[in-house]
């Protein structure tokens, strides 16, 4: 199986699933017909991926892994949930790779943390007796790696916010300065602490339209945010006007 760094989200799981060496591991009880089988984690991995690998085996173990996982309670360790992730990962190595391949942009650890965050995601409305629940949950995890590099790859990143809004507030106002005949003015307007905007700044513009529509990008239409991630609170606010155009 192939293993990501030692840093990475994907390697962390791994250490979480399997600890050290010699120390506890969960294992999952299979029916399979008429038996009941005890697997390790390494041997629930070689049932849904390996080379012999069994169909009827390895359904039992992704129905054993998910039951098991959503009768978990909220409060506890999520020894569960995190198996089934570990035993999500090596179906996402190769899209993962895949990506890193096509767009050095984007950051492994950010792909892998998207990664989880959809199997987890799948696993909560995950049916354990449905057809293929392996397949879903990394068929979810596949698609949302997908939809993340796009959309980083339509960014721009401002890396130093707080240098750029410095110089902004060090220039002098706009009704003492001359304005070009055509421009943009960038208004930042920082949270209110003493250390500014802890964020990138990125600037998102829209994927071109085909059939005759519009297919250039023009500045109007792109879209400012200033964000720790999609789902986090708001951490600034930006404001783009023609130059001289009223406040």
């Amino acid at each position: 199986m192939t293993l990501t760094g030692p840093g990475g989200v994907f390697a962390r799981i791994d250490k979480g699933v399997l600890g050290a060496p010699g120390g506890p591991r969960p294992s999952l009880r299979v029916n399979v017909g008429s038996r009941a089988v005890l697997l390790s984690p390494e041997e629930s991995r070689r049932a849904l991926y390996g080379p012999r690998r069994d169909a009827a085996l390895g359904a039992a173990v992704w129905r054993q892994a998910v039951t098991e996982a959503r009768r978990e309670p909220r409060n506890g360790d999520g020894a569960g949930r995190l198996l089934v992730v570990w035993l999500a990962l090596p179906g996402l190595y190769r899209n993962l790779h895949r990506i890193l391949r096509l767009w050095r942009r984007v950051d492994r650890a950010d792909l892998e943390a998207e990664a989880v965050l959809a199997v987890l995601a799948a696993l909560d409305a995950a049916d354990p007796d449905g057809p293929d629940t392996g397949g879903r949950l990394v068929k979810e995890a596949v698609n949302r790696m997908w939809a993340y590099a796009k959309c980083v790859t339509r960014e721009i990143p401002v890396v130093d916010i707080g240098a750029f809004a410095e110089a902004r507030n060090a220039t002098a106002p706009p009704e003492e300065r001359p304005r070009p005949p055509e421009g943009w003015e960038l208004h930042i307007t920082p949270p209110p602490c003493r250390e500014g905007l802890h964020a990138t700044l990125r600037f998102a513009e829209p994927r071109p339209r085909q059939g005759g529509r519009r297919t250039g990008t023009r500045l109007p239409d792109l879209a400012f945010r200033a964000r720790r991630h999609e789902e986090a609170d708001l951490v600034g606010t930006l404001v783009l006007r023609p130059t001289g155009a009223r406040r």
